[in-house]
C-alpha cells in the first residue's frame, strides 16, 4: 500500500484492490500506518483518501544511514585484521621451510 501511495493519493478501495482483503481489513491496515505517521487519511464524502507521509521515512533512512557508515567502518577494520592474520599464517608456513633448507645446507 505504501508503494502505491508513492505514486499519489489513492482512495482506500483502490489501495485494497491488488490485495485479497476486505475493505475492513484494508482500513485496519491503513489505521496502523496512520498511527505510525506514515499515512494520512481524509474523508471526501463516503470515500477515504490516503496519501503517504514521507517525513518519518526520511528520518528513519537518515538514522539507518548513520549506522550503515558505522558498520562499514567496523567491517573494513575487521577485513584489515583478517588480512593481517592471513598474512601471518602464510608467513608462518613459509618460514619453517626456509629454516629446514638452511639447516640442510649447513650439514
Amino acid at each position: 500500500m505504501l508503494e502505491a501511495l508513492t505514486e499519489g493519493e489513492r482512495n482506500l478501495t483502490d489501495l485494497a484492490a491488488p490485495f485479497d482483503v476486505s475493505f475492513e481489513a484494508a482500513s485496519k491496515h491503513v489505521r496502523v500506518l496512520e498511527r505510525a505517521a506514515l499515512v494520512e487519511r481524509r474523508r471526501e464524502g463516503r470515500e477515504h483518501v490516503c496519501r503517504i507521509n514521507a517525513a518519518p521515512m526520511r528520518d528513519v533512512a537518515a538514522w539507518i544511514d548513520s549506522y550503515r557508515r558505522y558498520w562499514e567502518e567496523r567491517f573494513d577494520r575487521l577485513d584489515s585484521y583478517l588480512r593481517e592474520l592471513q598474512e601471518e599464517k602464510e608467513n608462518d608456513h613459509v618460514a619453517p621451510r626456509k629454516r629446514k633448507g638452511a639447516q640442510r645446507r649447513r650439514d
